[in-house]
């Protein structure tokens, strides 16, 4: 991404506000962005919403089908530092290669987890001869205390699943309805994906020391009698104790949340930092080939190379 996000400006509360007795809904509308030659729709971060506790990137790919000679998402070398990188695949599968030398399949019902830490750079890209994709692909912001970390990578093949009458539930991180998914985290958080068959009502207890979205990936969602759009994020903010919700059949959608993180971040490019200081170093060293975030030699392609520095060291 190329412009420059700084929670310090965030406008709108964590909590939204009670109308006549009733607690509200923010309407976050998407913007399109390009990934890897993949339209895709982008809710956060937005000059409507900054954050969501610790979550402070969220893109929705597809559903998109490949056709004739295409190679489908093809992302080449690009670093990240101070972040994780969240992928939950539905359709398709997507090879991820790092840095650290990991190189891994992700399929259907997968969780693909990169702790960035202080550096590490990877590649996206269809598996041969994949016409499909459909995924969604999150940045977690690490807080200050570990935004030095190691760089690793984690994959998730197996992850907890359970039904609430025609809902299935699917835990992709933190804990929820007395199940606790295994993907690291280093903050307090949850994230959800629902997929009903033949739609229905569902009331979804909720923490009200988190703040919560809710987005439709699949189909129109209702949530507390509001209509949203496939790809219209609905903030529900803090100090919920449930909410309710209605899929259509066929529909999908998917609920993060956390404690609100409580720090300034900076978000340029692909980097997470504390301080514009960070930044500079990180883009300066990615220019400069160095080790920090090592190569990639099996991807047959260009590197990534990112805009100009918005500031002056």
């Amino acid at each position: 991404m190329s412009n420059l996000v700084n929670e310090a400006d965030l406008s709108s509360s964590l909590d939204c506000p009670i109308v006549d007795g009733k607690r509200q809904v923010q309407h976050v509308a998407p913007r399109t962005a390009d990934v890897g030659g993949i339209p895709v729709n982008r809710v956060l971060p937005s000059r409507h919403r900054r954050l969501i506790g610790a979550w402070c990137f969220l893109d929705h790919a597809g559903p998109a089908v490949f056709k004739g000679d295409s190679r489908g998402l093809r992302v080449g070398p690009h670093p990240h530092i101070g972040l994780q990188t969240f992928t939950w695949m539905i359709e398709g599968e997507v090879l991820h290669r790092d840095s650290l030398g990991h190189e891994q399949v992700i399929r259907p019902g997968q969780v693909n987890l990169m702790t960035a830490g202080r550096g590490i750079s990877h590649t996206e890209e269809s598996v041969p001869g994949e016409a499909h994709l459909h995924a969604a692909q999150l940045w977690i912001a690490l807080p200050e205390a570990h935004r030095r970390t190691d760089p690793r990578f984690d994959h998730y093949p197996s992850l907890p699943q359970w039904r609430e009458g025609d809902v299935e539930m699917t835990l992709l991180t933190g804990e929820f309805g007395g199940h606790r998914a295994p993907t690291l985290a280093f903050s307090p958080l949850v994230g959800l994906d629902l997929a009903a068959s033949s739609g229905g009502a569902l009331v979804l207890p909720l923490r009200e020391d988190f703040e919560y979205g809710l987005l439709p990936l699949e189909g129109e969602l209702e949530i507390e009698g509001e209509r949203f759009a496939t790809n219209e994020l609905a903030y529900l903010g803090r100090g919920r104790s449930q909410v309710t919700l209605e899929l259509p059949a066929g529909g999908r959608a998917i609920l993060v949340g956390g404690e609100p993180l409580g720090e300034e971040i900076l978000i340029w490019w692909n980097f997470v930092g504390h301080s514009k200081a960070e930044i500079i170093d990180a883009q300066r060293d990615w220019e400069a080939g160095s080790e920090r975030f090592g190569s990639i030699p099996q991807f047959d392609g260009k590197r990534l190379e990112p805009p100009p520095l918005p500031w002056q060291a």
